[in-house]
């Protein structure tokens, strides 16, 4: 990729521009001159930020930058998460107001205000104690979307344990090798929760998991389900017989700001994930500040809905964190878009009067794909804003999204950012910002992008290249858990001194930014950061597969799509049946392994995959065929002819979605 590249240059002229409602941007929290106060001096700005966080020790230097690329934000200064979501607001009188309305897929309901949700987080504080975690160790979090997932993350940070949520619809393999990383020795799930209609078993896969986790002694269980589930006694505890007995107080101790608060896993580019670290202070200050300017929350009077699952990095910082330090009240939903019928966010957004809603373009593309008619039922006129999170947003997706969910009057927050940098790094701001319909426009303030070229130098208005953080900033990652190294190689290798995100991404000719997708082989399905590598591994496996290359393809509906090339051991099956079984069995097979969410789309059983002379085999080819462009450079191909077979074999299954 390089700025003179053709396939960026012409990508995405847009020449739509949408204004911020005149009375939203008469009250809107960040106007245009918070960019000049940022650029004016970008350590004061983030510490004006941190100043609305409460501090049992200040800080005494507000960045120490010495050991680049390994950060210290804050340095000094000593708080505690939850005091910062929770206790702060109930001292100062609004213990009363609902922290989240929540609603289970069968219809329950719950209300829960900060007090509430206090209590809550102290007695689960008072029962991990009692269990014997203590600052620093390690907790893993395999839960449904319930009120106690945010309750059990809390907790952890109460008492300054180190969280790891796993998403829930991973396979008993992956929290399983997530768990060892950590060396995590308590587990809190839940039986079970419900999507699309039935109640659908967690604990089942944290058993599987614990038998290849013999540092793991106890497994708290949320009874959320009812559903009959494995019980070991010496190692199980129902969350209700020890939590509902604790004291409803809990004496919160402060942390240093660079105290870690939790890791999160996330697909790289080898088969193994990388726990990606976070700590207090810096990334408190981050997500705060860009929930409140970002979505430009006005804390007692709207109602935010984030339609993420908390076990991306999108819940933690956009369910749990940031909006609770920002005394948000927020809806919380547990279960799919379309159960019991495909008009269930928009019967929830007219019941409960949302008026802020994030979510992701993937989730987008499927209401487009079911229709109009299922909004045009409902009164949405609650909305204000709109965000868009996980991927690329194309502007036929924005234009529906602002058309048939904002009526047309809502702005649109289309935001860039990632796992490893905490909160929102790219995004108009809805008072300010003249939107284009795809492009997620500019830096937020204090944040310094670039787009650059092979060599790492800026790249014109108007190309395309590499997009990079430039600086420093607060919630970024503070490391590779376990693994240092790795961090400085994947990030900081490329373009020494500066965070090269994976992304490509291109300048227009204002200078606003595009993001063009992934530019390693990590691909973005649903919003959903996966490996190549890791799929691979799971396909190679399976007993009767001997090779596989695993590339991703774009698709209208989840923005990629995985496509598998895989050689077998003995004969290829013999037809068309035989194949489509054989290939069932293998979507099946990387579901366990890894889970449904990397289960191929296209597997194409292959008598041979194109490699160099080396054995290097050539995604970038397996890429244009998946894609029907016209095929790169194959000189360097041991066979050529092997490329052009797997095409024709490609047109002729019917697999040209």
């Amino acid at each position: 990729m390089s700025a003179t590249s053709p396939t960026l240059a012409n990508l995405l002229h847009e020449q739509r521009r949408f204004d911020p409602p005149p009375e939203l941007a008469a009250n809107a929290i960040a106007t245009a001159s918070i960019y000049e106060e940022a650029a004016r001096d970008r350590l004061a700005f983030w510490a004006a930020q941190a100043e609305r966080l409460t501090w049992a020790t200040p800080w005494e230097q507000v960045l120490d930058w010495s050991d680049a690329p390994f950060a210290r934000w804050f340095v000094g200064g000593r708080l505690n998460a939850a005091v910062n979501c929770l206790d702060r607001h109930v001292a100062a009188g609004y213990g009363g107001k609902v922290a989240f309305y929540w609603e289970g897929e069968p219809g329950d309901t719950r209300v829960i205000t900060y007090a509430e949700l206090t209590a809550m987080v102290c007695q689960a504080a008072n029962a991990l104690t009692e269990l014997g975690v203590t600052a620093g160790d390690r907790v893993m979090i395999y839960m449904p979307m319930i009120p106690e997932t945010v309750v059990a993350m809390l907790a952890c940070a109460r008492i300054g344990a180190v969280h790891s949520v796993v998403f829930g619809g991973f396979s008993a393999e992956a929290l399983a090798g997530r768990t060892n990383d950590a060396q995590a020795r308590l587990i809190i799930t839940a039986d079970g929760g419900f999507r699309r209609g039935a109640a659908h078993a967690l604990k089942p896969a944290v058993d599987d998991a614990c038998a290849q986790c013999p540092q793991v002694d106890k497994v708290l269980v949320v009874r959320r389900t009812g559903q009959d589930i494995p019980w070991n006694d010496g190692r199980d505890i129902w969350w209700h017989d020890i939590v509902d007995r604790q004291p409803s107080t809990h004496e919160a101790q402060a942390f240093d700001a660079e105290h870690p608060l939790y890791i999160m896993y996330t697909s790289g580019t080898t088969a193994k994930p990388k726990g990606i670290l976070h700590t207090t202070g810096g990334y408190l200050t981050g997500v705060t500040a860009t929930h409140r300017m970002v979505f430009d929350l006005h804390e007692d009077t709207d109602l935010y809905w984030c339609g993420a699952d908390i076990g991306w990095v999108t819940g933690h910082s956009y369910i749990v964190y940031g909006p609770l330090a920002n005394r948000a009240t927020s809806f919380m939903y547990e279960g799919t878009p379309d159960t019991p019928a495909k008009d269930r966010w928009w019967q929830m957004i007219e019941k409960y009067r949302v008026s802020i809603l994030y979510t992701a373009p993937t989730t987008i593309r499927t209401f487009m794909k079911w229709g109009e008619e299922w909004p045009a039922k409902h009164d949405l006129s609650s909305l204000r804003v709109l965000g868009s999170v996980g991927e690329p947003i194309n502007p036929e997706a924005w234009i529906w999204y602002r058309t048939h969910i904002g009526g047309n009057r809502c702005p649109i927050v289309d935001t860039w950012w990632q796992t490893e940098t905490g909160s929102i790094m790219i995004t108009p701001l809805p008072g300010v910002t003249s939107t284009k319909p795809g492009a997620a426009m500019r830096a937020f303030p204090g944040i310094t992008v670039d787009v650059v070229d092979n060599d790492g130098n800026p790249v014109p208005n108007g190309s395309g290249g590499y997009l990079v953080i430039t600086e420093p900033w607060p919630s970024m990652l503070r490391g590779i858990w376990g693994d240092p190294q790795r961090y400085i190689d994947t990030y900081w290798s490329r373009f020494p001194g500066k965070y090269f995100a994976g992304d490509g991404a291109k300048r227009d000719e204002d200078g606003d930014i595009w993001l063009l997708g992934r530019v390693d082989d990590v691909m973005n399905v649903s919003g959903h950061r996966i490996s190549t590598t890791e799929v691979e591994h799971a396909l190679v496996s399976h007993p009767k597969v001997a090779e596989a290359a695993v590339v991703g393809t774009h698709d209208p509906v989840t923005g990629q799509a995985i496509v598998a090339f895989v050689t077998v051991k003995g004969s290829v099956p013999a037809d068309e049946a035989q194949g489509a079984a054989f290939a069932a069995e293998l979507r099946a097979h990387v579901a366990k392994e890894i889970g449904p969410i990397a289960k191929p789309r296209d597997i194409l059983i292959t008598a041979d995959l194109p490699k160099t002379r080396s054995g290097k085999i050539m995604r970038r080819l397996l890429r244009d065929i998946a894609d029907h462009r016209e095929l790169g450079d194959t000189t360097t191909l041991l066979d050529p002819g092997v490329v052009q077979q797997i095409a024709a074999q490609l047109a002729g299954s019917g697999n040209e979605e």
